[in-house]
């Protein structure tokens, strides 16, 4: 099977213009934007994302993660994501590319109605709000979607909700107008149709945002939110696609969003790279560079190995999923999502180990870098939930000879 990686001369052009972008823009910016935050407060919306968005679409910078509206492909965005993955924070929200609301408009794209695509979806592909994903639950195994006991039922016109959700990212921010929420309206039906989605707006009575979780002490600037729904009613009208499909929907929701966060973890990774070189290039101790100490280059070599393996994996799963869909890579999925937060979490670590005390603080992004990236061998899932899908499909598969 031939696979070819090489990117489009389009995909070509806007990964440049995505680079001069950052550098004129973006990178200038995140001090600015840690500024207005520390004088609003840690969930208000700092002025200066809308100056960067207006910016991003006047580059035909917007919504290139959707490929019926920027014609790129997975593997093709995928350099996209890593660029804007220099800075996690800031770059993906300016070209309306950041998570939750990424997985939430290709799920409205696929599933929703006419009128809940004009309702929900537009506005999002707008970028004049966002929106948030309810599923997981603080009182059952949430790696396993099968196990929420949020109740979704229907009463006459309407949907009544009850529950508890929790790590609901988004929901800090007074932006997010939508909550994608899946619960069960069937639990007699068989096991994987049991689930269903309903979108609540927000300001629904019943619906109480009790607390935003921090993340290694981080509290960022969208929030992951703990949520109750107590008897939350909404129009039948509201459901996405038909009852028992939340399941269905929450895998095909998947792939190519761990191509994103796959990708994004390797920007940040490379940024670290870079910061590791240049503090090894600046910095003496002993009587001469960093750089010249044979540990602190094993640390460099290692890291580039690493990025350059992992990003290859990447690449392969986004050619799969072009080509055979999800389901073709879900092996590859599974793989990514553990290795590649697991590389990031080696890279910026040496990265801070280089740089002292000063890794360790704010002045540079390494201990944020740090905190999420090892978040994210837990967010949609932990690693031993994705090692088992692997080891399944391995103990499956047909050998060519053994012995």
């Amino acid at each position: 099977m031939l696979m070819d990686f090489a990117l489009s001369a389009e995909a070509e052009e806007i990964c440049d213009s995505m680079w001069d972008f950052m550098r004129s823009r973006v990178f200038p910016a995140e001090a600015v934007w840690r500024q207005q935050l520390d004088e609003l407060g840690p969930h208000a919306h700092p002025p200066v994302m809308e100056e960067l968005k207006e910016d991003a679409r006047r580059r035909g910078l917007w919504n290139l993660f959707l490929r019926d509206v920027s014609g790129l492909s997975n593997l093709e965005y995928a350099a996209v994501a890593e660029i804007s993955g220099w800075s996690p924070v800031i770059a993906p929200e300016a070209i309306n590319c950041q998570a939750p609301d990424t997985g939430n408009m290709e799920t409205l794209h696929l599933f929703a109605t006419d009128e809940q695509k004009r309702r929900w979806l537009e506005p999002l592909l707008e970028g004049d709000t966002r929106s948030a994903f309810a599923m997981t639950e603080p009182d059952v195994a949430s790696s396993d979607a099968t196990n929420i006991t949020t109740q979704i039922v229907r009463d006459g016109d309407s949907y009544v909700i009850n529950g508890r959700k929790w790590w609901i990212s988004g929901a800090a921010d007074d932006r997010c107008e939508l909550f994608i929420v899946m619960g069960k309206t069937d639990p007699e039906a068989a096991q994987h149709r049991q689930q269903s989605m309903v979108l609540v707006p927000r300001g629904t009575p019943g619906l109480i945002i009790e607390r935003h979780l921090p993340i290694f002490g981080y509290q960022d600037q969208h929030g992951h939110s703990e949520i109750v729904f107590r008897d939350v009613r909404v129009p039948a009208g509201n459901l996405l696609a038909g009852e028992g499909d939340g399941f269905m929907i929450a895998q095909a929701r998947l792939g190519p969003g761990r191509i994103h966060h796959a990708m994004r973890a390797i920007g940040m990774a490379e940024r670290a790279l870079a910061l590791m070189v240049d503090r090894a290039r600046s910095r003496s101790a002993f009587g001469q560079h960093l750089s010249d100490q044979g540990v602190v280059q094993e640390m460099i070599a290692n890291s580039r190995i690493e990025i350059d393996q992992a990003r290859l994996y990447v690449q392969k799963t986004a050619w799969l999923i072009d080509r055979h869909g999800a389901k073709g890579a879900r092996t590859e999925i599974a793989g990514i999502k553990v290795a590649i937060p697991a590389m990031a979490t080696r890279v910026i670590d040496r990265a801070i180990e280089v740089h002292g005390g000063a890794g360790i603080s704010d002045d540079f992004p390494l201990a944020y870098f740090y905190a999420w990236a090892r978040a994210l061998r837990i967010v949609d899932g932990p690693d031993a939930v994705h090692r088992r899908t692997v080891a399944r499909q391995e103990l499956r598969r047909e050998r060519p000879h053994v012995g």
